[in-house]
């Protein structure tokens, strides 16, 4: 099958997010006016080494893009599997205003170096300060590129100083209604390695 997405895919659903996967999930933490808010984006991830950046796209002007452009700062909590239900439940449409943190039951703390909220239990969080907000193509779409300022892990996620993700069990979004979780890993010396 070959199809130019500008003339659709004749599908029941679209295979794009499908195609592109698995994708980390960036659980988005935001603190504006009307609150803080917390919402899982897909299309996120890391971007540059150094200074270590990160970015994710929004497909609207949503609460957390609105408060990245007030404050200029969030937090990107990874989504362990366990925490599947929560992170999912931050994803619903609620009025703006609406604390997620609340809404799903996810405990909160308060960063170190920005002022904005993350996920108390998450195993690793991302500290960010918003770079560049970028406007892309289509009727809505945005995206954030941000430098992390400081970084969170559980100290039972680290194992012989490693960041071990057979311990974090991260989850991954997949397409349609799909998510997957990564239960095991394996390690392959580049070419160019002793």
């Amino acid at each position: 099958m070959f199809y130019r997405p500008q003339d659709g895919h004749g599908l029941p659903h679209n295979p794009f997010n499908a195609i592109v996967a698995p994708r980390p999930i960036g659980w988005i933490a935001t603190r504006g006016r009307l609150g803080d808010n917390l919402a899982p984006y897909s299309f996120f991830n890391a971007v540059a080494y150094t200074p270590p950046q990160v970015m994710f796209a929004s497909t609207a002007r949503k609460d957390s893009l609105r408060n990245i452009e007030e404050t200029g700062v969030f937090s990107v909590n990874i989504v362990a599997s366990e925490m599947a239900e929560r992170m999912n439940l931050t994803s619903a449409t609620l009025p703006a205003g609406t604390d997620e943190f609340i809404h799903a039951s996810v405990p909160k703390a308060e960063c170190e170096t920005i002022d904005c909220p993350r996920v108390a239990d998450s195993p690793a969080v991302l500290e960010c300060t918003a770079r560049q907000i970028l406007r892309l193509e289509g009727p809505d779409n945005h995206m954030v590129i941000a430098e992390v300022t400081g970084i969170h892990m559980r100290d039972d996620c680290l194992r012989d100083g490693r960041f071990d993700l057979t311990l974090v069990r991260p989850l991954a979004r997949c397409g349609y209604r799909d998510y997957a979780r990564i239960d095991s890993v394996f390690e392959m010396p580049r070419p160019d390695e002793a």
